[in-house]
């Protein structure tokens, strides 16, 4: 059984950087496309960077791109979130996700079967 397991959340102010880090236990890692997601109060869940299963191709949604960078570690089964110039608007939870064997870098919620539990993001103005 796949776990995923996010951290590297917390409180920070606006203009700050955070790291997040997902760790892939159970199964196979190295050939599994992996993304990012959050969700705000109130508001569906949201694509935010997926990278595929080599780490050559990334894709970021618009309210990030610039500011977030999405990588991975296959010797270490973890996948990072870099993420820069914080806003008030990226508070929220986010999601750490599992796609397939060898899949793309996929924005669509349905490439990913396995979610972790999130780790919340808060930035203050």
């Amino acid at each position: 059984q796949v776990q995923l397991e996010e951290s590297g959340g917390g409180l920070v102010q606006a203009g700050d950087s955070l790291r997040l880090s997902c760790t892939s236990s159970g199964r196979t890692f190295s050939n599994i496309n992996m993304g990012w997601f959050r969700q705000a109060p109130g508001e569906k869940r949201e694509f935010v960077a997926g990278i595929n299963w080599s780490g050559g191709t990334t894709r970021y949604g618009n309210s990030v791109k610039g500011r977030f960078t999405i990588s991975r570690d296959n010797t270490k089964n973890t996948v990072y979130l870099q993420m820069n110039s914080l806003r008030p608007e990226d508070t929220a939870v986010y999601f750490c996700a599992r796609g397939k064997p060898y899949g793309g870098a996929r924005y669509d919620e349905g490439a990913y079967d396995s979610w972790g539990q999130g780790t919340q993001v808060t930035v203050s103005s």
